[in-house]
Order: structure tokens, then C-alpha cells, then sequence
């Protein structure tokens, strides 16, 4: 069967449009409260990856959001301030006893170093000022040969932050937000004022569920101040998964899923996903296969009974088989009369 071009280009548009419907209906959001769930166990890429892998497991993963003041940013948790201390008395060992064995080597040029802190400063005094000079020849040009020169460059360029990620102390914080950016996490700083990074958090969950480009929310927070938006996802049919350390909190009582925080550091949230996502695919099959009682409907129906019953006996007779005018049993034929007279 031949289709005109026009018809064959609806087709096509109606297929794209059901196929883009069904992946939103699959489609999952992350949503990071970092004033109240910071990363502080673990390195902040490391709990963003295993947070994203959790998140994937209800569905395809859509966008990844993270809201918090500069203080989060600027604070530097227990864990990093112990790892810390820790580098600065080994530094001060290794310049009073020095090693024999150059242990310690440059992940850009190869050179190896006695200690620790005879490599940073090599980092800082070669390394850090070639970086600065390619991006200000990067800054110099436009346009193709701009394009050209990224290109050029790019290998060193990515050589240079993997080995300065491990090697140089962030000046502010201890580079939470690049980490987060680096592991697909868009995050975005509001204004030191309280309950700034929540009102924010709960605007951009209202307009994703007005969007309709996802069908499932989950939120990593123990605040309760989150109960409203949780109560409106439920309204509008969307799953709500909560991300949290309480165990028996407010969000997770109102949630579809909940899902602990140590439980996704460590990975075991992968698996407890799967089987939430068994458990919603039941439920959704039951729903479309209960029986629902509707008495109006029963009703219409004995209505129509009777009045089918009532036009056939005042048609028939009595028992809508034998005439009024006719009053000998049923099982008496005609011809049975006429033999005998």
C-alpha cells in the first residue's frame, strides 16, 4: 500500500511524538539539596557517579540539579580537614628526613621526586604557568583558529587538570563544585539567605512537573519542608523517590520509594531500585485489571431488564408465552384439540 509523501512525514511526526511521550513517562530528574546532604564520606565525584547509577536504575536519567549557598561551598568537612593535617605533618617528616628513593612522580612530565612537596612546587613553577600561558593564547584568537588551537591543545589541557586534581589543594572549599560539574551535576549557587537554596529547589521541581519531561523525582534531602512538592508529584500521577539518612523521616513516609544515603555511597541502592521498579510495574498492572464496583451502572442495567421483562408480558400474556385470550396450558397443541372434536 502506497502512502503520499505528506502522509508518510505525519507518520513519521506521530511516531516521534509517541516515543518522545513514552520516554518522558520513564524519564528521571535528580534534585540535590547540598545545604542538607553534602558529599562529606566520600569524595564529591565519586557520591555524584554512584548517585546518577542509583537514579538510573527507575529510568532513563534526564538532568541532575544541585542548589546551595556559598557557605557549602566554602566549608570544608571533618573528613577533608583530617586528610589535610595529615599531608601537612608528612610533609614536614619528609623535609627532615628525606627519602632515598625518589617515590613521588610528575603525571605530566615524568620527572620523580624524593618528596612530596619538592613535586608541588615543580607543579606550580612549570606545569601552572604553561597552563596559564595556553589559555591566554586561547583567549588571543577567535574563530577558526580558536577552534583549531582547543583542538591543538585539549590533550595537555586534560593531562594537566587530572594531574592538578590530585596534586594541588583548591584554594576555596575543596572543589566541590568542579567535581560535581565534572560528574554531570549542574549546580547552582543562590544567596546567603535561609531557606534560599530550598525555595529555589522546590521552584525548579513545580516547573519540571508542569513541563511533563519526566515521570519520576528524586530528591536527595531530609527536610520536610519538601512535603508540599512531594504531595503535588503524587497528584499529578508522577513516582517520588527520597534520598535520605533518617530512617523513618516525613518525605520518605510520603514518598513512593525511599532510598538511604549510606545505601547509594556504598552501591547497595542499585539493587533496592531495581526491585522498587518491580513493585511499581505490578501495582500499575493490578490497577488496570481490578474490578471496580459502579452501582449507577448496575442500576441503568436492572432498569432495562425490567422494562424488556413488563413490554413482553403485556404483549404475551401472564407469563409472556401464553395469550390472554387464550387460557389452555401451554403444553396443550392445537392439534391436539381439533382430534379431539
Amino acid at each position: 500500500m502506497a502512502f503520499s509523501p505528506c502522509r508518510l512525514l505525519h507518520l513519521v511526526r506521530r511516531h516521534r511524538t509517541l516515543a518522545t511521550a513514552a520516554s518522558s513517562s520513564r524519564a528521571v530528574a535528580v534534585f540535590w539539596d547540598l545545604d542538607n546532604k553534602p558529599p562529606n564520606t566520600i569524595p564529591p565525584y565519586d557520591a555524584a557517579v554512584r548517585l546518577h547509577l542509583a537514579a538510573a536504575s527507575f529510568g532513563p536519567l534526564r538532568f541532575s540539579v544541585a542548589y546551595a549557598n556559598h557557605h557549602a561551598f566554602r566549608h570544608l568537612p571533618a573528613p577533608v580537614r583530617a586528610a589535610r593535617a595529615e599531608r601537612r605533618a608528612a610533609d614536614h617528616l619528609e623535609a627532615a628526613k628525606p627519602s632515598r628513593v625518589p617515590s613521588y612522580l610528575c603525571r605530566v612530565c615524568g620527572r620523580r621526586f624524593f618528596a612530596h612537596a619538592k613535586l608541588v612546587n615543580h607543579f606550580r613553577q612549570i606545569h601552572e604557568r604553561e597552563q596559564e600561558k595556553r589559555l591566554r593564547r586561547i583567549d588571543s584568537v577567535t574563530g577558526g583558529r580558536r577552534v583549531r588551537l582547543v583542538a591543538a591543545l585539549s590533550l595537555k589541557m586534560e593531562k594537566y587538570k587530572k594531574a592538578a586534581r590530585e596534586l594541588l589543594t583548591p584554594e576555596v572549599g575543596y572543589g566541590l563544585a568542579d567535581e560535581l560539574r565534572r560528574a554531570g551535576v549542574v549546580v547552582r549557587t543562590v544567596d546567603d539567605r535561609p531557606e534560599a537554596a530550598d525555595r529555589a529547589l522546590r521552584e525548579h521541581m513545580v516547573e519540571t512537573m508542569d513541563r511533563g519531561k519526566v515521570g519520576c523525582l528524586v530528591l536527595v534531602s531530609d527536610d520536610s519542608g519538601f512535603l508540599g512538592v512531594m504531595r503535588e508529584a503524587r497528584m499529578r500521577c508522577l513516582k517520588t523517590v527520597v534520598v535520605g539518612d533518617e530512617g523513618d523521616g516525613a518525605l520518605k513516609r510520603y514518598a513512593d520509594s525511599a532510598l538511604s544515603w549510606k545505601d547509594v555511597v556504598s552501591g547497595k541502592a542499585k539493587k533496592e531500585a531495581a526491585s522498587a521498579v518491580g513493585r511499581w510495574k505490578d501495582r500499575d498492572l493490578l490497577k488496570k485489571l481490578e474490578w471496580r464496583h459502579m452501582p449507577e451502572e448496575e442500576e441503568g442495567e436492572s432498569d432495562i431488564f425490567d422494562d424488556d421483562s413488563d413490554a413482553g408480558d403485556e404483549e404475551d400474556g401472564c407469563l409472556g408465552l401464553v395469550g390472554e385470550r387464550d387460557k389452555k396450558p401451554w403444553w396443550k397443541l392445537n392439534s391436539d384439540s381439533n382430534d379431539l372434536h
